[in-house]
């Protein structure tokens, strides 16, 4: 099964440059960590959570690797993988800002390991902010399949669904991902609720407009 999206030193330097920073971030701290590294902080920044160096050291750059093949090769196994070429730009960049994403938290744990004045909510929650935006910024790009955007049956079962319901969602990540960005400075039981919230609200909002949109669509065609 051929692949939809055409690869090129130019769609790949990106995730694989961000890849090789974390290995050569991991192979230079490893040394200078504790024996055990804090592995999760609660919304006080306090730690609550940890794990061994080694696993530390080796597990980002694995799962970073692992990510990229995967996203990498998705489309390949998607039943509309003829879609891809429609916004094969738009999901390399979706592929490189998620590789992205993992590299800040990783290198903000990291640097928090060895003593440096780390605000860990603030650096990871601003990075899935941006990723937010960017995703919803995007999002009205997207074009029909199994594995990337709102996937209701609704949507997967209408074009003009999609593509109406991936407008309301671009909105919607916008306004989530300002508010994660915002949301360290705030006090922990607001930053949970907009966390969590937000998670909810975009679902079920998304999930219903599509519902009602796909059955209006239906009215209007008897």
């Amino acid at each position: 099964m051929k692949n939809p999206i055409k690869f090129s030193w130019q769609t790949e330097i990106w995730p694989l440059l961000i890849i090789a920073v974390v290995v050569a971030l991991s192979i230079w701290s490893y040394p200078q960590l504790p024996a055990k590294v804090v592995s999760h902080w609660d919304f006080n920044g306090q730690a609550n959570g940890w794990m061994s160096r080694e696993f530390h050291a080796i597990m980002f750059p694995v799962l970073m690797a692992f990510m990229y093949v995967l996203l990498s090769l998705m489309p390949k196994f998607d039943p509309r993988s003829e879609r891809y070429s429609e916004f094969a730009n738009v999901y390399l960049t979706f592929r490189t800002m998620i590789m992205l994403v993992l590299a800040v938290t990783f290198g903000a744990a990291t640097f928090a390991n060895l003593g440096y004045p780390i605000n860990i909510g603030a650096t990871v929650s601003g990075a899935i902010g941006i990723l937010m935006i960017v995703l919803g910024n995007y999002f009205g790009k997207l074009k029909s399949n199994f594995f990337i955007g709102i996937r209701t049956s609704w949507t997967l079962s209408s074009e003009n669904v999609w593509n109406k319901t991936h407008r309301l969602g671009a909105k919607l990540f916008v306004i989530w991902g300002l508010a994660l960005i915002a949301a360290p400075w705030l006090k922990p039981t607001i930053a949970m609720g907009i966390l969590f919230g937000g998670i909810i609200i975009i679902i079920v909002w998304t999930g219903v407009y599509s519902y009602l949109l796909f059955n209006k669509e239906k009215a209007l065609k008897k």
